[in-house]
């Protein structure tokens, strides 16, 4: 990992993320990612496998549409932080698991999930691989995988962020680490996004694929 200051950070990514979270202000009203709501929107709820759930935006938002969750980060701190926003929306506390767990061996359990979502996970190319793999291997058939990061083309035609090439994301990657999955939508999408030298285009990858009954 790069910090801002240039230097590369040796330290685990768990301690890593909790420096993050623990500076990151507490907001209940967060919404899910647009890419999230308008893939996952509409589907029926079941089994969600939530990979990387950070403080959990995505999980709850989720369960409260009525899918009962796995939420699996690195961070203790972004899952108190999930486990607080929870409380806060009025989900049921059975209605999510919080596990804090290593991505690069954990082991969801095999075809038990309805979906299972990747969002902006920032780590090594061995752990997303690890992870888009378990992501695959937890679907049920008829189930959806999502993954949304942050395209490598943000280098070059986005805000330059995050400046480490490792962990940037390309639909070609991706599609490559979902082998057996029928492939729906693998593309680089740009959005806006403010900073703090003002509104700069951010490019992302997004691939939703299925596995088929």
């Amino acid at each position: 990992m790069i910090r801002d200051s240039g230097q590369v950070d040796d330290r685990p990514w768990d301690e890593r993320w909790d420096e993050r979270y623990s500076a990151a202000e507490f907001d209940p009203a967060r919404p899910p990612s647009q890419v999230v709501e308008a893939e996952l929107g509409d589907l029926p709820p079941g089994r969600a496998l939530d990979l990387a759930a950070g403080a959990g935006r995505h999980t709850i938002w989720l369960a409260q549409r009525g899918w009962r969750v796995t939420a699996v980060d690195f961070s203790r701190v972004g899952l108190d932080r999930g486990r607080r926003l929870s409380a806060v929306r009025g989900v049921p506390g059975p209605q999510v698991d919080w596990v804090q767990a290593d991505l690069s061996d954990y082991r969801p359990e095999p075809g038990a999930y309805q979906l299972a979502l990747i969002s902006y996970l920032q780590s090594t190319p061995e752990v997303r691989s690890a992870a888009l793999a378990a992501a695959a291997a937890a679907l049920a058939p008829g189930g959806t995988v999502l993954v949304l990061g942050f395209d490598l083309a943000n280098l070059t035609e986005g805000t330059g962020r995050p400046s480490n090439p490792d962990v940037l994301y390309t639909p070609e990657a991706v599609c490559a680490a979902l082998p057996g999955l029928r492939i729906l939508r693998a593309e680089r999408i740009r959005r806006d996004v403010h900073t703090a030298t003002g509104l700069k285009t951010s490019v992302d990858t997004v691939v939703r694929a299925v596995r088929d009954p």
